[in-house]
Parts: C-alpha cells; structure tokens; sequence
C-alpha cells in the first residue's frame, strides 16, 4: 500500500522535480513536465491521484506532527521544554527561526506539493464516474482548504493582527502546476484573500461530501474545520453554528474516559478526522518527539501538569515528564476530535449570549465529566479558554489560541513577528515575487 501511495502521489503532481532519461547515444532532450491528460486519463487515475494526497497530507511534515508541533513549540510560555539536540526544533521554541530553517522549509514544499495534487485532481473531476464526482470534488477541496488554513495560520500575520486585507498571506495556487517554473512566478494573496479561499472551499466541501466516508474527509470535517477556521477570524456566530452541526449529526460521540480516545492505534468515533499511520504507511512525529519511549524531546513542566483537578484524568495521563497522548508509535494522528467541537460551541456561545445546541455550562461539562474533573458551577469566557488548554493540550493550538486572544506569548506580544515563521529562503532565491516577512528582513 506504501508503494501505491507514494507513486500516485508522484504521478498526480506531475512535476515535483526534473524527469529526464536518455537511449543508449544519452542524447534524448530531458523534460521537465508531464501533462495532466497524460497522467490522469481515468476515473480510476483521478480517484488515485486523490488517494495521493491523502498520504501528501500525512507527511510528519504536515499533519504527522509538524503543523502541530511548531504551534505548541512557538506558543509555549513555560508550559514545555525542548530538551533534544536538534538545532531547528530548538530555534522555534527560542522563537529564533533562521530563513534556511530545513523544518520550516519542508513544510512549505510539503504543503504545496500537496496542494498541487488536489488541484490536479480538481482540474480532472470531469473524468470522474458521475456517482462518486461530488465526493472527489469535496475531498480535494477539503484538503486544500486545511493546508492553506495551516499555510496563513503560520507564515502569516493573524486575522487580528492588523488588516488581513492588505497584510501579505501566502501565495494562493488553485491550478496544477505542470512545468516545474511555474511555481516560482505566484506573489503573496492577502490574509483575507486566504481566509476567503479557504471558506469557499471548506463551504463546497460540506456540501458536497458524504456524511459517512470510511477514514477520508466527511461533511463533518468539512464543518468542524469550518469550525477552527471561524473560531481564528473571532466569527462566533457562525464558528458555534459550525460545529453544532459537527454534534447534532451524532456521529461523534465523546468516547467514555479520555484514556481511550488516546490509548487506542485506530481512529475511534470521537475522530472527526484522523491521519492513518500503519506498520506500512505513515509516520507519526508527534510520537518521535513528544513520547518517553522515543525521543522524548518534549518534556511538559510540572507547574503545567498541576492545572488539573486532583480527580482529573488527564491530569495523570503523564509518564514523568512526558504526555502519554502520542505514547503509541503507530497511532493515527488525530486531527480534529469532537472535544474541541463543544468546546468551540460553548466560546461561540458565550461570546454571543446564546445557547445554539446546549448552553456553554453544559458543553463545557460534558468534557470535563469524561475526564473526571469537578463540574464547573458557571461558565465563563475564562473556564472555556481554561478548558481548551486542557483539553487540547499538545494538540497544536497553543500558538493559534494566543495569537487570536492576543495574549503575549511570554515576554513577546501576540503579534511580535518572531512568531511567523519565515518565508523559506530557497523559495525567495527563486521567485523575486515572494515579500518576506518583517522580522526576517
């Protein structure tokens, strides 16, 4: 599965790097480009091509560990400590990132090869057999949607930082990309441009997809993505209704104790989207780096782990110094659960004075009930923040929830620019058209 993986992932890209070959004289002119109606010529090639960045989007660059872990590492006030001896990793918990950091670098490539696969699937749906056409369609936007979202969220200012109208995002590219130089031409869409990309997308995705789809993208992702992405530009209203719609399906339940959402390798129903790892397939660098059987290069402090309840599970669901939320090498890497859905339904709710679905005070206790900690008398705008810190911790929110709270981030302010990451050198090297960001100037 891990070979078919890769190649159709190759294949649907169509150029990721410079194909050549020769006959026996070595005197056939290289090529640098393969045309889609070359490579996707099926069904079949297309709904492979779609299958290709499902495993593009798993890459521990991306959603393997990467995205989340550069949140927690930039967001981090004290809460954790990188103790390991990679350089770069280091450079984001010291907020000192350098424009050749190879992390921050692979992820933009990462993210934008994968990126161009769904395009290419998106330029071919026409080829799709009329009955599962809809369901390509939302998957690709889906995809596309979240790494545009996680693109803006970390190499650009926030959406209250400033005007995202005028404030430079990241280079939006809704076409293939077929010769390998066409990538270095595309400048910097605004913040707001992004944000609206995303939302349209992420908005056809909830329409288009499927409640129930196996382990790929449903209506329920698109919607709790939705979620997240409303919930960042301070849209309380519509972040709420979002993910009311994710809970009242009932198709994510919170699973009984907080244990097994995490002592578990396969998704379980509380998973709105998860990233699949096998002994096959996948690689899970939350584990590599946050769990005490691997590396272990992220300890948590213990004034952190002394926040919960005495009665609290998660407060125990610690090994020493090491959370035991990725203590499984094989574990899928979940994505979105249905924890943080209530939890954004009780701060939109709150924010708004309404009770879409159920009150604040019932959501936020229905995740504190599952962990076993004291039911809260009154919810206010700080028990509800409280709880997502919690809850969520490690999960790769820290940095975002700041950032949108405009909270400092120890002695740095919310919107200090040492918290963007830079604009990868390499990329600027080659396109004049790519504005760098303020610190790394």
């Amino acid at each position: 599965m891990k070979k078919n993986l890769h190649y159709f992932a190759l294949a649907a890209a169509l150029v990721t790097g410079a194909l050549a070959s020769c006959n026996s004289k070595l005197d056939v002119e290289p090529i640098d480009q393969v045309r889609a109606e070359k490579a996707l010529l099926t069904s079949a090639d297309v709904e492979a091509a779609l299958v290709g960045s499902y495993n593009a989007l798993g890459s521990n660059r991306l959603y393997g560990g990467y995205l989340q872990f550069y949140a927690e590492l930039l967001g981090d006030n004290g809460d954790i400590d990188f103790v390991g001896t990679f350089t770069q990793p280091r450079e984001f918990i010291q907020k000192t990132i350098l424009v050749n950091n190879t992390f921050a670098a692979g992820t933009w490539t990462d993210a934008y090869e994968a990126i161009n696969i769904t395009n290419n699937v998106l330029a071919n749906t026409d080829k799709v057999v009329a009955v599962r056409k809809k369901r390509v369609d939302g998957e690709a936007r889906f995809i596309r949607a979240a790494l545009y979202f996680e693109l803006v969220r970390l190499y650009a200012r926030d959406w209250g930082d400033g005007n995202p109208q005028s404030n430079p995002g990241v280079p939006l590219v809704l076409a293939p990309t077929a010769a390998i130089n066409e990538a270095s031409r595309v400048a910097r869409s605004t913040v707001a441009e992004v944000y609206a990309r995303v939302i349209m997308d992420l908005d056809t995705a909830e329409a288009k997809l499927p409640v129930t789809n196996g382990f790929f993208a449903t209506k329920g992702a698109a919607a709790a993505m939705l979620a997240r992405v409303y919930l960042q530009q301070g849209r309380y209203a519509e972040a709420a209704a979002a993910a009311n719609r994710v809970i009242a399906s009932g198709r994510y339940p919170l699973i009984g104790t907080f244990a097994e959402e995490f002592e578990v390798t396969t998704n379980t129903p509380e998973d709105v989207f998860a990233i699949q790892i096998t002994v096959q397939d996948g690689l899970n660098d939350l584990n590599t780096y946050f769990s005490g059987s691997q590396r272990g290069d992220i300890e948590v402090s213990e004034d952190f782990i002394d926040l919960y309840d005495a009665n609290d599970e998660r407060g125990s669901f610690f090994d020493d110094v090491y959370t035991l939320k990725f203590d499984k090498q094989y574990g899928n890497v979940k994505v979105i659960r249905s924890a943080e859905m209530y939890l954004i339904r009780a701060e939109g709710n709150l924010r708004q004075g309404t009770a879409v679905g159920a009150t604040p005070l019932s959501d936020i206790n229905r995740v504190r009930d599952r962990a076993g900690a004291t039911p809260l008398a009154v919810a206010s705008i700080d028990s509800v923040l409280n709880e997502r810190r919690l809850e969520l911790a490690f999960e790769g929110f820290r940095l975002h929830d700041l950032r949108r709270l405009k909270q400092n981030v120890g002695s740095l302010p919310f919107n200090a620019p040492r918290l963007i990451l830079p604009i990868p050198q390499r990329e600027r090297d080659v396109n004049p058209n790519l504005v760098q960001n303020d610190f790394y100037l």
